[in-house]
């Protein structure tokens, strides 16, 4: 969680005090949930660069989610997935609320109501086509690439969403993405 830890070892950390505050150590459980928030501050800055007003709310919103859910982890999963798949839930939260509430101020005018253009159209058939090449690809790999490719998360963070190290998932991506480029190839023989 710290800077000069190797991701390893910070990872322990953290699974040895929830565990312990999973089991009652109050002492732990403010260690853990003060080393969650400095990593949920850098998952939330990393992604809103331009709502870093919101961050702070967003931070205290998933601890408060984490506390009220903190008797659904699974001790067989990694601490840092199961507190980035929180994260991730409360910051799609946040974007719809925002999307809902700026919408509500937008000014409709149906003269200009648009047909899909031809980029639209390109890029939903771009969207439906990946979705089917991706469903040829091992599950490991669908998930590797996903995460990486498509959310934005960095090999690391990929890494504590599945449980899986680091050199595996760029094991996955780099070998999903070349069967993807050999099917791709296929297709168009």
């Amino acid at each position: 969680m710290t800077s000069n830890k190797p991701p390893d070892q910070a990872e322990a950390e953290l699974r040895a005090l929830w565990l312990a505050a999973q089991a009652g150590d109050e002492l732990a459980y403010r260690e853990a949930l003060s080393l969650m928030a400095i990593r949920l501050r850098l998952y939330f800055r990393r992604r809103m660069p331009n709502l870093m007003d919101e961050v702070e709310d967003l931070v205290q919103e998933t601890l408060l989610a984490i506390h009220l859910h903190r008797g659904t982890y699974d001790p067989e999963f990694p601490v840092p997935a199961w507190l980035m798949g929180i994260a991730r839930h409360k910051l799609v939260d946040l974007f719809r609320r925002r999307g809902h509430r700026e919408n509500r101020h937008d000014v409709y005018d149906d003269s200009e109501e648009q047909e899909p253009t031809t980029n639209d159209t390109t890029e939903l058939h771009a969207v439906r086509d990946m979705a089917v090449l991706l469903q040829a690809l091992p599950a490991t790999q669908q998930r590797a690439i996903q995460l990486t490719k498509f959310d934005g998360f960095s090999v690391t963070e990929a890494a504590q969403q599945t449980g899986a190290s680091e050199a595996s998932i760029k094991v996955m991506v780099h070998r999903g993405l070349k069967r993807l480029a050999e099917l791709v190839k296929r297709s168009q023989q």
